[in-house]
Order: structure tokens, then C-alpha cells, then sequence
């Protein structure tokens, strides 16, 4: 199954030639994109099955942790 993604540009402006200043920019931007993660899934093939386990296992996650903050601010 093929995903329709639209690829941007990211694009990291560098000032007064601090580059260590941009670079950390760049990392935060492909952080936040998901760039570093996707790079460490494909580095090996992943099984279909062994794709949907982990999928479901992100989903559980997700959902108990967005219970745990939702509960958190209800004072609990």
C-alpha cells in the first residue's frame, strides 16, 4: 500500500555565520518531522506483521498516555 506524502523543502536560514546555532534548528525541525525515526525503521526490512504489531503497540501507548495527561488534569 502506497502513501501519498508531499515532500517540502525544510529550510534552515544561518546567521551571522553561526552554524552550530542552524544545525541545531535543522535537528529539532527533522526531530519534530519524525525524519530521525523513520531513518531507524528503515534500515532493516520490517515484516508486515511484525508493522501492524508495532503499530498497535504505538497506538496503545498513545492512547494511555493522552489518558494519564487527561486524568492529570482533572486533578487525579
Amino acid at each position: 500500500m502506497l502513501e501519498n506524502k508531499v515532500e517540502e523543502n525544510v529550510q534552515v536560514s544561518v546567521r551571522d555565520n553561526n552554524v552550530d546555532q542552524a544545525l541545531k534548528v535543522l535537528k529539532k525541525k527533522m526531530q519534530r518531522e519524525g525524519v530521525f525515526r523513520e531513518m531507524k525503521l528503515r534500515r532493516s526490512y520490517e515484516k508486515p506483521s511484525e508493522r501492524r504489531a508495532r503499530e498497535r503497540a504505538e497506538a496503545v501507548r498513545r492512547t494511555r498516555k493522552l489518558e494519564r495527561k487527561r486524568l492529570e488534569r482533572a486533578g487525579f
